[in-house]
């Protein structure tokens, strides 16, 4: 069955430029990280550079887009940047992006060639449908800190990713929850891509086909759907 994705009024206001693309994917076959997958890291990597020319990633206008709603749902963007700020910034420096799993990796790798934020869902693990709100504050989100499991809370009125049993993804594509990510046993998975004006619907198309082609390759014979883009005033 495939899941329902909703985005509320509220956040329909917040950022009228939203879009978002989800790719669908089934029997998938996941594993630690390969030569493959970290090459096409090291290439996205390449590819972000090549895209920035000098500057850093929160001077591209999608990123400063990022940042003007971050600020406008009260979260400070340069203490929590949104995820694809965050991994070019990585992806940049010394340390280089991190090595996690095969599908993180190429879902990553998407992320910051495109400059686009995406998340991945462990479709098994998703309780009913997902909804992108705008908290009341009294939500869990059950995170890991110091090793131990703990459940915080979103502040009022921060837009957050939620399902029937919580919160999926605070400050909107910030920090996911470790109850739904992708792990090495994951055989569907849930792939969203997220933009703001000024970047065309048409480059988050063409990042999701890039992404449906590299699943498809990292798991042949998956089943793949790309999902037409659903816009915020829709």
């Amino acid at each position: 069955m495939t899941l329902t994705l909703t985005v509320s009024d509220e956040v329909r206001a917040l950022a009228p430029g939203f879009i978002h693309v989800a790719v669908e994917a089934h029997e998938l076959t996941n594993g630690p990280t390969t030569e493959a997958s970290s090459a096409l890291l090291d290439d996205a990597a390449r590819r972000l550079a090549a895209r920035l020319d000098g500057r850093a990633p929160h001077e591209d206008p999608h990123m400063a887009a990022w940042r003007e709603v971050y600020t406008a749902f009260g979260s400070k963007p340069s203490r929590t940047r949104n995820s694809a700020e965050a991994l070019a910034k990585r992806a940049l420096s010394d340390a280089g992006l991190p090595r996690v799993n095969v599908l993180v990796d190429v879902y990553n790798a998407i992320s910051v060639a495109h400059l686009i934020p995406v998340g991945g869902e462990d479709l098994d693990l998703i309780q009913g449908g997902m909804r992108l709100v705008r908290a009341t504050g009294d939500e869990d989100f059950v995170t890991v800190a110091g090793g131990e499991e703990t459940v915080e809370h979103p502040d009022a009125g921060e837009v957050v990713w939620c399902d029937e049993a919580g919160v999926t993804c605070r400050r909107w594509n910030w920090r996911q929850g470790p109850r739904t990510r992708l792990t090495e046993g994951t055989v569907s998975g849930l792939f969203l891509l997220e933009t703001l004006a000024p970047m065309p619907v048409a480059e988050a198309e063409a990042a999701a086909a890039e992404l449906a082609e590299l699943l498809e390759k990292f798991s042949p014979g998956a089943r793949i759907t790309v999902h037409a883009p659903h816009s915020a005033t829709a």
